[in-house]
């Protein structure tokens, strides 16, 4: 446990930047794994529609530094190139 007043704010800090951040990679995943779900039952259209949200979670993921610029655009390509794949299958 911290001992010095600064530590003990910094405890605070962290622990109010730690609910931030997994609250912002839940909304991520969630809609990711949507998106997936749906790709699976050949639901493309609807799909299709929740991908600007997904987008902008992983941007806004990406602006907090909660994660890195390249693993954001990794998560989108990879994504978008599974919904193409499941498309050109129909």
């Amino acid at each position: 446990m911290p001992i010095t007043t600064s530590a003990k704010k910094a405890l605070r800090q962290s622990k109010r930047k730690r609910v931030a951040n997994v609250r912002s990679l839940d909304k991520m995943r969630i809609v990711a794994k949507e998106i997936r779900s749906l790709a699976q039952k050949k639901k493309l259209d609807e799909a299709k529609k929740l991908l600007p949200r997904l987008y902008q979670a992983i941007d806004k993921a990406v602006k907090s530094n909660v994660i890195k610029k390249n693993a954001g655009s990794r998560k989108k390509s990879r994504l978008t190139a599974a919904l193409h794949k499941a498309s050109s299958q129909k």
